[in-house]
């Protein structure tokens, strides 16, 4: 994840490491099998590939399934068990998510053993996906545990893969990579085999080892991701998880007009709920990012910190769904609660966009403080009651306003007075 020296850049009109037109090497047919080799960090015209798009959307029926148990745990509540049980589980999800991605910008050569073991690590998050549930109720781990180990051991092989025919340091980099992955899937059996009562400690040193791997592989010497294909690939999987949390608060609206004919109750929650995600989106996409990504300090603090933004995000739609079943009746949870559910993961998203990026395109106090002191708001208005979820929406709706305006007066202060006409 880290950077460094670029490699030299290809030649215009010559052939890349995966062919003359990149990985489909179109100009030569696109052959079975090519070497795994590291792409061209300054690669112009970089783009996400269908088969990645395809990974993002099927690790999101996990993310989906985590929330509908957040769901669950928060209605009958289990908060506090339902909270801690989706740190875990979505830690799983966005770890592997998140291999693959920078992985996938280094050595993506998008021949066929590539592709067909990007299937299999997408196999082995839908059997994870399948076994949430599982997780949540029982505290059974084993089936996360095993399409855990299906993608990781898939992650190792491409890493391997990488590591034949790759110079000394580049090759000794990754094998650290396969054999750091294979060692901390060891740990991770635990999750299995320990009493309850120990989980949460193992999850704790497991989730420190893993994060340690990717400095441990690239101390000396990096791997050649492109920062703007990173950039938006975490881009892209926000949108997607933006999605879900609409579509899930669709469903509980719909579910509330249809089964219990609330259209009073949940509109306000419906209208809040559009207006937090549109704004969470206009905050997250105010600021070309790609940019800030050139040091390893600046890569691994992005990086590490989007666990928060996914979490947080698909968390919203787990909250509007419990504000929806509060509304009509559905579930015995407390207003505060409820609302606590939709305005806690939403200050908490604000919070890690404006440290992770959005403060470093902020000029003067006044812009600074627009996002922290949203998020105070969105906090204010748990105590709301009903309305709770509508006032977070204007909240936020407010400060993207507050912004477009502020950066249109900086805008106007950095061109100075217009020249009078002739």
């Amino acid at each position: 994840m880290t950077s460094g020296p670029p490699p030299a850049a290809t030649p215009p009109g010559s052939p890349g490491p995966s062919g003359p037109s990149g990985p489909s090497g179109s100009a030569g047919g696109h052959r079975p099998l090519r070497p795994l080799t590291a792409r061209d960090r300054h690669e112009p015209h970089r783009v996400s590939s269908p088969l990645e798009l395809l990974f993002d959307l099927c690790f999101v029926v996990a993310v989906a399934q985590a929330g509908a148990q957040l769901v669950h745990a928060v209605s009958e509540g289990h908060t506090g068990e339902g909270i801690l049980n989706y740190a875990m589980v979505f830690f799983a999800i966005w770890w592997a998510w998140m291999n693959f991605t920078w992985f996938a910008s280094a050595y993506d050569n998008d021949d066929v053993l590539y592709r067909v073991m990007t299937l299999v690590q997408i196999a082995g998050v839908l059997v994870l996906a399948a076994g949430i549930s599982r997780a949540f109720a029982g505290h059974d781990f084993l089936a996360v545990w095993l399409g855990y180990v299906i993608m990781r051991i898939a992650m190792s092989a491409q890493w391997l893969r990488a590591a034949r025919g790759a110079a000394p340091a580049e090759r000794l980099m990754a094998r650290r990579y396969a054999v750091g992955v294979l060692v901390c899937q060891i740990g991770w059996l635990g999750l299995v085999l320990l009493p309850q009562g120990g989980r949460l400690w193992l999850f704790l040193v497991m989730a420190l080892l893993e994060m340690c791997v990717p400095l441990i592989a690239e101390w000396r010497h990096p791997s050649s991701w492109h920062p703007h294909h990173v950039a938006e690939r975490y881009g892209l999987f926000t949108i997607i998880v933006l999605g879900e949390t609409i579509a899930a608060a669709t469903v509980a609206v719909k579910s509330g007009i249809d089964e219990h004919d609330a259209l009073h109750e949940v509109l306000p929650i419906a209208v809040g709920g559009l207006l937090i995600v549109f704004a969470a989106w206009w905050i997250y996409f105010g600021v070309p990012i790609h940019g800030r990504l050139r040091s390893s300090r600046e890569a691994f603090l992005w990086g590490y910190g989007h666990y928060l933004v996914f979490a947080s995000a698909a968390a919203i739609g787990a909250g509007l769904e419990v504000a929806v079943d509060h509304a009509v009746g559905k579930e015995h949870v407390s207003a505060l609660a409820a609302s606590a559910a939709v305005t806690l993961p939403t200050a908490l998203y604000l919070l890690t966009v404006w440290v992770l990026h959005s403060r470093h395109f902020k000029a003067g106090i006044s812009q600074q403080v627009v996002l922290p002191m949203a998020a105070l708001l969105v906090i204010c208005c748990t105590f709301l009651g009903d309305l709770a979820v509508l006032a977070a929406g204007v909240v936020l709706a407010v400060a993207v306003a507050s912004e477009v305006v502020l950066s249109a007066r900086r805008g106007a202060a950095r061109r100075g007075p217009a020249a009078p006409a002739a």
